[in-house]
């Protein structure tokens, strides 16, 4: 999977085109808008002000190795323990490094800043499936805080693995669930406690992908855990991401034969016809789609003569089937199963996902369905054998989905309980992912707004979508953002964000996002009332 660089690389871009883009707020439909600042720049240093809550740092009052001797038994569960607590350094910066399991399975891991720890706690998500730690929080490109190493940091592994097995064992699927967040947020809390002598004045999660589900799912499980929440490109209605898209993509690139019908070089001729004809929609040519909504382009046009003996700049019938197929998704009787696929201009980013270099190479999209198929989604475990092909795209499928829908999804409309609690939501997501459709992330913004209301929900909550970026950054769009350093300033200070400046690694001219053209709703289909408001369930 794609992922945000670090900010120590950031830093060191040595030009950046930058660009002002502005929150989703759909009064008068669904718009975004943006403008560009100069072209070229040495650093993205400065892409924000900081105008959080200035916080002394505060020095440990305990010796990391008296952190083994903390009792997280009543957080986590009979067996839960404390593996290790050792001083370590990480780009710079001296952490206590503390790591222990629950007795789910789920491992976690705490960094305390040894000399310049700001008062802040920092939970960072994990991807795809988890099985793995990743504590190095995205969305912070010029982020001093995060520069400075002055939060304290956590993360989990979820309890979870690649190849979805856990999800046959109940306490390791509610772990990956949800649980293994409130709880490592729960242990954090207890070793800054003890390291520290006093609790974080502030607390923040910030996830991407599966990371961003979490997200969205501790303001909806547990208001209380952090003040501000930062979702990337969230795998919220995860029971449709990990079937219904990866399923569709995998199964629409594939031939009777088992290979592939599209490959990544043929999908740059695609690409390439797609920004041809829909570059200028937004007003200026910059080889980015503003708003992809806005392109209506046709496949067809670009389809080989029925005897043309040279490819090179045109698709044979079975690719412009296939494309076709990815931008619109399934359907069943007519009516889409999906709320949205593949967006134009995303076609260069198809590459490892569903699309391989090669007409033999294997494809992660099939893997990644087949994994939460087989093990998470489905009450019912279908067998190792199965494959694919057994899957109905149908709403009899959706129907299948409806049981474990309020564990594993994180899309209920009604944040009630975290607005009161004072929590703020900003969401962000790359027009040009292609792991999870930011119309998903769309209609999820679009309910919140039905359920909510537009003025509470602009009270709490803010929408980013960003031209040309991939899965959690990179692409040929600005993907070098900093919106932690707005979070703060919201939460501590009261200001809250509205254009954020973003910037691209390097110098591709001047950019101009935006417009408030395109105003329909998101399309109707078959799962639309799975954003409904609902009560997770605990198992």
């Amino acid at each position: 999977m794609r992922s945000f660089r670090s900010p120590a690389a950031s830093l060191a871009a040595a030009v950046a085109t930058l660009a002002l883009v502005s929150a989703v707020d759909f009064k008068s439909g669904v718009s975004s808008s943006t403008k560009t600042s100069t072209a070229e720049q040495t650093s993205v240093e400065q892409t924000s002000s900081d105008n959080a809550v200035s916080l002394a740092p505060v020095e440990p009052v305990a010796a990391c190795s008296d952190l083994l001797a903390v009792d997280i038994t009543a957080i986590g569960g009979a067996g839960s323990n404390i593996t290790a607590a050792e001083e370590s350094d990480s780009d710079g910066t001296t952490y206590c490094s503390v790591t222990g399991n629950f007795a789910s399975s789920a491992g976690w891991q705490v960094m305390l800043p040894v000399a310049n720890w700001t008062q802040r706690y920092m939970q960072v998500g994990c991807g795809g499936l988890c099985g793995n730690i990743n504590i190095q929080p995205g969305a912070a490109d010029g982020s001093a805080q995060v520069t400075n190493g002055e939060f304290a940091l956590a993360s989990s592994d979820m309890a979870g693995g690649s190849d979805g097995e856990f999800g046959l064992d109940e306490d390791r699927r509610v772990a990956f669930a949800y649980l293994a967040v409130h709880q490592t947020a729960e242990t954090a809390k207890k070793l800054i406690k003890a390291y520290y002598g006093q609790e974080a004045a502030y607390s923040y999660f910030n996830g991407c992908s599966d990371g961003g589900r979490e997200a969205v799912m501790e303001a909806i499980r547990y208001p209380n855990d952090f003040d501000g929440i930062i979702a990337g490109a969230p795998a919220m209605l995860f029971t449709f991401q990990n079937s219904f898209h990866h399923g569709w993509l995998s199964v629409s690139n594939t031939d009777n034969e088992g290979k592939r019908i599209v490959i990544a070089d043929r999908a740059s001729i695609l690409h390439d016809a797609v920004v041809k004809a829909c570059d200028s929609l937004d007003g200026i040519e910059d080889g980015l789609l503003s708003d992809p909504r806005l392109c209506n382009f046709d496949p067809s046009t670009i389809e080989c003569a029925a005897d043309a003996t040279d490819n090179s700049t045109c698709l044979t019938s079975a690719e412009v089937t296939a494309v076709t197929n990815f931008y619109n998704g399934p359907k069943d009787s007519g009516k889409y199963l999906t709320v949205g696929e593949e967006q134009y201009g995303s076609e260069l980013a198809w590459s490892g996902v569903f699309v391989s270099d090669s007409y033999t190479g294997d494809i992660m999209s099939t893997n990644t369905a087949l994994a939460a198929i087989k093990y998470l989604i489905f009450e019912d475990y279908p067998g190792d054998n199965y494959t694919l092909s057994d899957f109905d795209f149908t709403k009899s499928t959706i129907d299948l989905l409806r049981a474990r829908h309020p564990l594993l999804d994180a899309v209920s409309s009604d944040l009630s309980k975290f607005h009161k609690a004072g929590g703020k939501l900003i969401i962000w997501h790359g027009w040009s992912d292609p792991h999870i459709s930011p119309r998903t992330t769309i209609a999820y913004h679009e309910a919140l707004q039905k359920t909510m209301g537009k003025k509470v929900l602009n009270e709490f909550e803010r929408l980013y979508l960003l031209p040309g970026v991939y899965h959690c950054g990179n692409g040929e769009g600005p993907s070098a953002i900093d919106l932690v350093t707005h979070m703060l300033e919201w939460v501590e200070s009261g200001t809250a964000p509205e254009a954020i400046e973003t910037s691209t690694p390097t110098n591709t001219g001047e950019s101009k996002f935006g417009s408030a053209l395109y105003t329909k709703p998101t399309r109707s289909w078959l799962g639309e009332d799975f954003f409904n408001p609902y009560t997770p369930t605990k198992a």
